[in-house]
């Protein structure tokens, strides 16, 4: 199966095409609707204000295309299915690699979650108990990771907390690593609150200097905005397809900056890193059956790959993929944060108090005190939002019915300027009751 078939054989619009009508130029909200929208005549059927764009992100009905095809060439050649289907796998490694800027494809590996990545780039640092500094805002499958490691007496963590203004600095990660510090994990974009930490390059240099790894997460902004992967050298990155790039489920991925990759292929008894979490194919020759004493992996990024991929999920996240690498994330940002703006101004026109982060991602925040209640009522008034409580307040381990938060609002490509209006309007009503 050629990753681009459904291209060339379907009557659908298809991504190249588009793209080609947008031109180069800044996005524009009539040349959207013209060469884009087609492209979501499905779930543009919807009858729903979508506003959680940074949650799951809204298919192209090429997704649909590439999996039958993907699975009529499993019905049709059984095993012989494999050639395409990894053909598929490392198209999909190529574009990921061009989406955060990493020269080579092979170095990213992928993964079925962000936390997958996380324990392997963990595992391959050749300690038996890690000394990590991370933050108090990090996703809960980052945090949860690491408390486990914790747990096990497999790892000592420093948890850096945000400052007197609920933000999380650089420097005070960078402050935090000490000559003991083996490990550093990070993320660009503070998942609940969408604030763009600042003082990256200060952190990676910081943790270079005393010889620790920087593992830097991009979920939330691999998609959204430029990452710049080998520019800011961090060692590895993780991320998925779910959100920005409109993967779903199941697609994500590690990238191990290319320093760390082997020309050749290697045993586990060289110096340098090399994964604990590994499989059958990252074996140095995978389908000659050979058993020798020491693990010999494969050269590059292949020699990171575990057993049997789920090949159906990278396929799945081709169709979003090309689209966003071509529509290339610094247009993508530019054109959010001027939909932010106009959502901004709507709220604040309603009197709906916004909780505007100077750098942020891709969303609003709306504070609210009852956040289940408020994303409840939005939701039976037809806008699909979501929420998370803020990472700089004290967290109780009591669940709550009334817990405060954050409504996020993300508008994205397909969210037109009447939307934005209309969500103002929704908003405002709900948090007036």
């Amino acid at each position: 199966m050629s990753p681009l078939a459904a291209d060339t054989t379907s009557l659908r619009p298809n991504i190249p095409e588009a793209l080609a009508g947008l031109g180069g130029g800044p996005l524009t909200e009539p040349a959207l609707r013209e060469h884009i929208d087609p492209l979501f005549s499905r779930v543009l059927k919807r009858d729903e204000l979508y506003l959680a764009n940074h949650s799951l992100g809204r298919p192209l009905d090429r997704m649909a295309d590439d999996i039958r095809e993907a699975l009529d060439r499993w019905y049709e050649d059984m095993d012989g299915a494999w050639g395409p289907w990894m053909d598929a796998i490392g198209r999909y490694r190529e574009l990921m690699a061009r989406l955060i800027g990493c020269a080579r494809p092979d170095a990213i590996v992928p993964k079925t979650s962000a936390g997958q990545g996380l324990r392997a780039a963990l595992g391959s640092l050749g300690k038996s108990k890690l000394n990590v500094v991370t933050t108090t805002g990090e996703f809960d499958s980052i945090e949860i990771v690491l408390k486990a490691w914790q747990a096990r007496g497999a790892a000592d963590v420093t948890w850096v907390p945000a400052g007197t203004d609920r933000l999380f600095r650089g420097s005070d990660v960078a402050d935090a690593i000490s000559p003991q510090t083996d490990a550093v994990v990070v993320s660009q974009v503070i998942y609940a609150t969408g604030q763009v930490v600042d003082g990256i390059d200060q952190v990676i240099e910081r943790a270079h200097a005393v010889g620790a790894a920087v593992i830097l997460d991009t979920y939330h902004a691999a998609g959204a905005m430029p990452v710049e992967f080998d520019r800011l050298g961090a060692d590895f990155a993780i991320g998925g397809n779910y959100k920005y790039t409109r993967g779903g489920a199941g697609a994500c991925w590690l990238a191990i900056h290319p320093r760390h990759l082997r020309t050749e292929p290697h045993t586990a008894h060289v110096d340098g890193l090399f994964p604990l979490d590994t499989g059958w194919f990252a074996k140095a020759n995978a389908f000659d059956w050979a058993r020798p004493d020491a693990p010999s992996f494969a050269e590059g990024g292949n020699g990171w790959l575990e057993s049997t991929p789920p090949v159906l999920a990278f396929i799945q996240a081709l169709a979003g993929l090309e689209l966003t690498v071509g529509l290339r994330p610094d247009r993508l940002r530019a054109y959010n944060l001027e939909q932010q703006a106009v959502l901004i101004d709507a709220l604040r026109a309603k009197n709906v108090p916004v909780r505007e982060i100077d750098d942020r991602g891709a969303f609003v925040l709306i504070p609210t005190d009852d956040l289940t209640g408020s994303l409840g009522a939005l939701k039976a008034e037809g806008l699909n939002a979501d929420g998370r409580p803020d990472p700089a307040e004290p967290r109780s381990q009591a669940a709550s019915d009334t817990t405060a938060g954050n409504i996020r609002l993300c508008p994205d490509i397909l969210t037109r300027p009447h939307e934005l209006a209309r969500a103002a309007t929704i908003v405002a009503e709900v948090l007036a009751t």
